[in-house]
């Protein structure tokens, strides 16, 4: 099993409870598979595992991304465009920077910021409305 490549790689997040839903599911489904391979089993303690209970072929992780893409009529993008995925809705509904950082797991708020300063005009519109409000209240 490959480890992170810095300390901070290994870390705890709080899940959407969308996600946590996902993640039984897909235990409940993996412990099927491991009664149907029976003996032939190889328990590696893998979230996501093949179903024999062995690490997944990145080779057939993207192209199961990528046939997904297809059947979902979405656009061809990288299996690694799923973290922008995440970020930018986060970013651009206000969430705190720092807060954003820690979930992608980037060892430095620059990292974050010079990678999705593309999302924050929207945010920066939003605080100057802010700013106005309160600027205009106590006129």
């Amino acid at each position: 099993m490959l480890s992170p490549k810095t300390p901070g790689g290994r870390r705890t997040i709080t899940l959407p409870e969308i996600a946590t839903k996902a993640l039984r599911k897909h235990r409940a489904r993996q412990l099927e598979e491991r009664l149907a391979a029976g003996s032939g089993w190889i328990d590696t303690g893998l979230v996501f595992a093949t179903k024999k209970g062995t690490p997944l072929e990145p080779r057939n992780v993207v192209r199961h991304f990528k046939a997904l893409l297809k059947r979902g009529e979405l656009p061809a993008s990288r299996f690694h465009d799923l973290r922008h995925t995440a970020a930018s809705p986060l970013l651009a509904q206000g969430t705190h920077p720092r807060v954003v950082m820690e979930i992608l797991g980037h060892s430095r708020i620059t990292l974050t910021m010079d990678t999705y300063s593309h999302v924050m005009p929207s945010v920066m519109n939003d605080a100057a409305a802010k700013m106005d409000s309160i600027l205009t209240a106590q006129a």
